[in-house]
């Protein structure tokens, strides 16, 4: 039988890292999820988690500095084309950019706690939180 490469170590200290990432988002995935044209509860975490996913990939497999850029720059890219999908414009009426940007950042979440900067994480995630609470309505706004 082929060696599938399961290491059950890596696995369970992998799993902390994803679980730490899921959970640091998911306050900003509820906050973002009571809107009535929310991205839902479930997708800033899973940004998130998928974000360090990728970071454990790179950090794990790639020696290259230029090869991991590269994989970070693509993550950012297409976490920037998924908050894409949240901002709505209706004649001149715009909707979701903090919604989109909170999305961006739970990227930026998931990427830092894969890549063991898990400090700079926690920093997002209550940054990210505090500014939707405490911003929203400032500029005569409801919440986007």
């Amino acid at each position: 039988m082929a060696d599938l490469g399961l290491d059950i170590d890596l696995l369970f200290h992998d799993l902390q890292f994803v679980v730490t990432a899921f959970l640091l988002a998911l306050p900003i995935g509820w906050e973002r999820g009571r809107g009535p044209h929310s991205p839902g509860f479930r997708t800033l975490p899973i940004v998130a988690m998928a974000s360090c996913g990728f970071a454990l990939i790179i950090d794990f497999g790639a020696d290259d500095t230029e090869a991991r850029a590269r994989v970070l720059q693509g993550v950012v890219t297409g976490i920037g084309f998924i908050g894409g999908g949240a901002i709505i414009k209706r004649g001149r009426d715009v909707r979701g950019l903090a919604t989109a940007a909170s999305i961006w950042n739970a990227g930026a979440i998931g990427l830092a706690v894969g890549l063991g900067r898990v400090n700079v994480a926690i920093l997002l995630s209550l940054i990210n939180l505090l500014g939707l609470w405490l911003l929203a309505g400032l500029n005569g706004e409801d919440r986007d």
